[in-house]
């Protein structure tokens, strides 16, 4: 029987949803189960810190069952607390992030490095996982950071066969993006949507 792998979508801040939603999908790392967060957990939601800090006790007690990815919000965010960018606080929810972390002030370095050790894909014998998408026609050891985190129409409207299922957040739908070697889990749990993760193998969906 085929390992199990858990991929949840887009958090956003939404604590409660992911709570709700661990209890729910019966993941079992004991039994070398993988839970696969595709980004994007800050930005927008109420509680960012919350969520990261959740993540990070996961990774902390089940180490390698636990792969965090890079989204885009996570790259502006970084970008943002060093300097490299000035972003409007009202652009993109930011500012619920910040908030979220003046609460739990000073910044905490674990968080700091959470951020800067984001991997950009995850990928098995027959699933890539990664944030956003991927382009069209070029491998995934050529693919950019910049596709990864924000590519959109051109993998979307895209009918490529990249040999694999790939399993993305990045654009939210109002279910589930389900097509052969497509499956899209971002179905805007910030914006009173669920949360959604989908058990890969079996191919089922989980909602909260």
């Amino acid at each position: 029987m085929d390992r199990r792998i858990f991929a949840v979508g887009d958090i956003h801040g939404c604590r409660q949803k992911l709570e709700l939603l661990l209890d729910r999908i019966d993941w079992r790392p004991e039994n070398h189960e993988e839970l696969v967060f595709l980004g994007d957990y800050i930005d927008r939601g109420p509680d960012s810190y919350g969520v990261v800090e959740r993540v990070l006790e996961l990774k902390a007690r089940w180490r390698e069952r636990v792969v965090v990815l890079k989204g885009n919000h996570e790259q502006m965010f970084v970008n943002f607390i060093t300097g490299r960018e000035t972003i409007p606080l009202t652009s993109n929810g930011v500012s619920w992030t910040m908030r979220s972390y003046h609460r739990n002030s000073p910044f905490p370095v674990s968080h700091f490095r959470f951020y800067q050790d984001l991997a950009l894909f995850h990928e098995t014998e027959s699933h890539i996982f990664v944030h956003a998408g991927l382009r069209p026609g070029i491998p995934l050891a050529e693919q950019t950071e910049q596709d990864f985190l924000w590519i959109r129409d051109e993998f979307l409207e895209s009918a490529y066969d990249f040999g694999k299922t790939v399993v993305f957040g990045h654009t939210p739908f109002r279910e589930p993006f389900i097509l052969p070697g497509r499956a899209g889990l971002d179905t805007g749990a910030v914006f009173g949507g669920p949360l959604t993760c989908l058990e890969v193998v079996e191919g089922r969906l989980i909602h909260v």
